[in-house]
């Protein structure tokens, strides 16, 4: 786990972290997706002996306020966009993204190698902005580097290359379908579950979107790979 204090942003946040833990109110963490959110939601509610509520809806915030009135809630959204201007009076916590904190990028590289065991030196590329997925991105980025040679740079300049060079209207949307496929199990750190659910399919759908594009998280090559064809329709005057 990357130390609080070298995460990004935290020459904000960090120093506030004492107050938060033994503040007698609820607390509410927020912050983009994969920026730590839920972790350190989970460190202030073990601080706290309470828990966590990852939000849902304002009817199950309401009810489990009641039953967790120091309780500490995880969401991507701050809590005046939720509960109504902060009718529930929340502490609240937000969490940078790490294009806002460039410089944390190389040492929170350097806490996720030790954990996952890859000894530097690293590309340059794995530390290049943007970085839309956030610390659970960058780490992502550091597994494909490791295990498959791929650094980030390469794949989206070959993709951009692709649908710039393609002209048909199908092979455009084969090779989007393939971009957003794979870029969605990267983000969900090889999670087929989270990954039909960030691109609204259901299960069965992602499972035949693998088929076709492959799992770059698993090392699984396309077992077809037929591309999408746009209906052809008439035009009436």
């Amino acid at each position: 786990m990357i130390p609080f204090n070298c995460m990004p942003g935290a020459k904000q946040w960090a120093r506030g972290l004492p107050g938060l833990a033994v503040h007698n109110g609820p607390l509410w963490v927020c912050g983009p997706f994969g920026s730590g959110v839920s972790t350190l939601a989970q460190w202030l509610a073990a601080q706290r002996g309470t828990t966590v509520m990852e939000y849902d809806s304002a009817v199950e915030l309401s009810e489990w306020l009641k039953a967790n009135p120091i309780g500490v809630v995880a969401s991507e959204q701050p809590a005046d966009a939720i509960s109504g201007n902060n009718r529930y009076d929340f502490l609240e916590l937000r969490l940078w993204p790490v294009d806002d904190d460039p410089y944390a990028l190389q040492t929170c590289l350097e806490h996720l190698a030790k954990e996952e065991g890859v000894s530097p030196p690293f590309p340059p590329a794995l530390t290049r902005l943007p970085c839309d997925g956030n610390l659970r991105e960058l780490r992502n980025r550091l597994i494909r580097w490791h295990l498959l040679g791929q650094a980030p740079e390469s794949e989206q300049i070959n993709s951009a290359r692709e649908l710039l060079e393609a002209e048909d209207i199908a092979s455009n949307l084969h090779i989007l379908e393939r971009v957003l496929l794979h870029r969605a199990l990267r983000r969900s750190y090889g999670n087929r579950l989270e990954a039909a659910k960030r691109l609204n399919v259901s299960r069965r759908q992602l499972y035949l979107l693998i088929e076709r594009h492959g799992d770059p998280m698993r090392g699984e090559p396309p077992k077809r790979s037929s591309l999408k064809r746009v209906a052809k329709t008439r035009l009436v005057n």
